[in-house]
């Protein structure tokens, strides 16, 4: 069995939250997530990149929201009651990212993460820190750091 390099991952366990996109499971890492609001819409802003649906109020602070399906290449997410907001903290800055649905709040220890097998698959390796083998099935583990690079949050600020 490979192992994956954990230096990333501090300790022998990681806490994490799955959601689902369409028919998938992804998860993150819970120390990069604010909170998880139900769906609300967001006001479009003209001229932003395809994978922002809009912005939004978020107690003051105006955050942009991502359609994160879209984002990992994926068709884009139709939003209904059972959608949420998961509010994430990246590079300083806060993104509101649009899922199906969250699935669960796990630990899991850190060996579990697998590295991506070396197939092409329908979204850049390089937003995966792994794959997670999961009674429920396989967990594809997300690393928002690398999705949106600092100069991309720059520009959503602007």
């Amino acid at each position: 069995m490979t192992s994956i390099n954990t230096a990333g991952f501090a300790g022998d366990t990681l806490e994490i939250i799955a959601f689902r996109l369409h028919d998938q499971e992804f998860c993150v890492k819970t120390t990069t997530i604010r909170e998880i609001r139900g769906w609300a819409p967001s006001t479009p802003i003209p001229h932003s990149p395809p994978d922002v649906i809009g912005v939004m109020n978020l107690r003051g602070t105006v955050i942009p929201i991502i359609d994160l399906a879209h984002k990992l290449g994926m068709k884009s997410t139709e939003a209904n009651e059972r959608s949420a907001i998961v509010v994430a903290e990246v590079h300083n800055m806060v993104v509101g990212l649009v899922v199906d649905r969250v699935s669960d709040i796990l630990t899991i220890r850190s060996e579990q993460v697998q590295p991506v097998p070396e197939v092409t698959t329908s979204f850049d390796k390089a937003y995966a820190e792994g794959i997670i083998a999961h009674e429920n099935g396989m967990i594809c583990f997300l690393n928002l750091a690398r999705m949106f690079k600092e100069r991309d949050m720059e520009d959503m600020a602007a």
